[in-house]
């Protein structure tokens, strides 16, 4: 059953939850921005969760289903199969570009509305929880160009809120409520965490404030 119903999703090898240490590098400010940018006070990146945050609910591993009215005319019943009845697989690569999503026209439009260049708020695609804020130390063309390279939404350890994201030990990211968002991808930058726009297209729930 589960194997018929993810033939058309993409799957992605999980990495190690740890970016590797580069021995060549030499010291130099970025790389010391990327060590700082590893941890929160004292405690290191990501921010690890326990398996039973998976735990079967009462919509997959969502105890709340997805949203209907999603964000960038994305496909809840996608979202659905990919956010809350999945944990490997993925929206397939480039999605995010598609002719039947508004995805980076609408978000490139926020971002410049007025002149403010405020990061977008990306919310879970059940709960409406605030889950990535992007770009955060970095211009929206290098967010987007390093987005549209990879092929998913691509975010930094400075973009996650993590009161609301957690990373499992094999590198699968998922919102602290149970919803699958992708993967931790290390490269020499640090930390990438690769994420199914469909799981982040959610609207904010009552009460929450898009900062």
């Amino acid at each position: 059953m589960i194997a018929r119903l993810f033939k058309k999703t993409t799957t992605i090898h999980s990495a190690p939850d740890r970016a590797p240490q580069a021995t060549n590098a030499q010291p130099n400010d970025d790389a010391n921005d990327n060590e700082a940018d590893k941890k929160i006070g004292n405690v290191a990146l990501p921010i690890l969760g326990d398996r039973s945050i998976m735990r079967r609910k009462a919509y997959g591993t969502s105890s709340v289903p997805i949203q209907t009215d999603l964000r960038w005319k994305v496909d809840p019943a996608l979202a659905n199969r990919i956010a809350n009845f999945n944990r490997h697989g993925a929206e397939r690569s480039g999605y995010h570009d598609s002719r039947s999503v508004s995805f980076w026209r609408s978000a490139r439009k926020q971002f410049f509305a007025d002149g403010a260049k405020q990061p977008l708020v990306f919310y879970d695609s059940n709960t409406g929880k605030p889950l990535f804020r992007a770009p955060v130390g970095r211009s929206w063309e290098s967010f987007e160009k390093e987005s549209r390279s990879h092929g998913w939404p691509s975010f930094r350890d400075a973009e996650v809120v993590w009161e609301n994201v957690r990373c499992l030990r094999d590198g699968e990211s998922v919102s602290v409520d149970g919803t699958h968002l992708g993967h931790n991808l290390p490269d020499r930058s640090g930390n990438r965490y690769c994420i199914n726009l469909v799981s982040v297209a959610g609207r904010p729930r009552a009460g929450t404030v898009e900062e």
